[in-house]
């Protein structure tokens, strides 16, 4: 699709004021519904707008308007423009800019985002808080020199950074950290289950199995004859 002219509508206004060009035409060139330029020829539509000189722009040229007008099934075509312009370089993006005001507070988020997000590079901080390698050193070593005052502050809640970026970040980091598995721990505690469990009582055959006592053996003329004497020594004293 080519591209059309700057200003379409008010373009196509003073086409079908000072041409003869049809609707098709006209409505080709300024990328509009053939409708549309019908609307404006019938003053429903584009009211109150200044028609645009496409010749004095550098947009058409007369004679590309002539050949049209003499041909309706030839379509206008944009003229090129004699001046041409640069193109433009994507400039890298730097380092986040940190308001003055909200300077002081950069080494307490650098210090917030070290404890609760080891896994942040310092490319990473850098880039939410905008500081220097050079700081996030030294507020990990504790050699700052105002390492004695900082405290921990979450950098979204200083104005610092998004929460979006951060947690952009944050899930960037965790996709870049490798796959550690867990280490053995030894020993582990014992299920609830088992450990509540009353204790197994024995087996109903259990005694059976064990090897029982040998009883004493019992002398049978000793007993009674034992018997014989205490039944005599009752009718004595009788």
């Amino acid at each position: 699709m080519s591209q059309g002219p700057l200003m379409p509508k008010a373009t196509a206004v003073w086409l079908v004021e000072n041409t003869s060009l049809s609707f098709d035409q006209i409505a080709d060139f300024c990328k509009l519904h053939p409708l549309e330029v019908k609307g404006i020829a019938d003053g429903e539509v584009a009211a109150g707008i200044k028609g645009l000189d496409p010749i004095t722009t550098g947009q058409l040229t007369r004679e590309e308007i002539e050949k049209a007008q003499e041909n309706s099934s030839h379509r206008l075509r944009l003229a090129e423009s004699r001046v041409k312009l640069p193109e433009q370089k994507r400039v890298k993006k730097g380092p986040r800019y940190t308001p003055v005001s909200r300077r002081h507070d950069r080494p307490n988020a650098i210090l917030w985002l070290v404890r609760n997000h080891p896994e942040l590079k310092d490319a990473q901080i850098m880039r939410l808080v905008g500081t220097t390698k050079t700081t996030i050193q030294q507020v990990r070593d504790r050699t700052h020199w105002n390492s004695a005052s900082l405290s921990p502050m979450d950098p979204v809640t200083l104005g610092l950074c998004s929460q979006i970026d951060l947690d952009f970040e944050v899930q960037r980091a965790a996709k870049d950290r490798p796959h550690v598995e867990p280490q053995d721990q030894g020993g582990t505690l014992m299920p609830a289950e088992i450990s509540t469990a009353e204790p197994a009582h024995d087996e109903p055959f259990a005694d059976m199995s064990r090897p029982k006592p040998q009883e004493e053996s019992i002398d049978v003329n000793s007993v009674f004859a034992k018997l014989k004497q205490l039944r005599r020594s009752d009718d004595e004293e009788e």
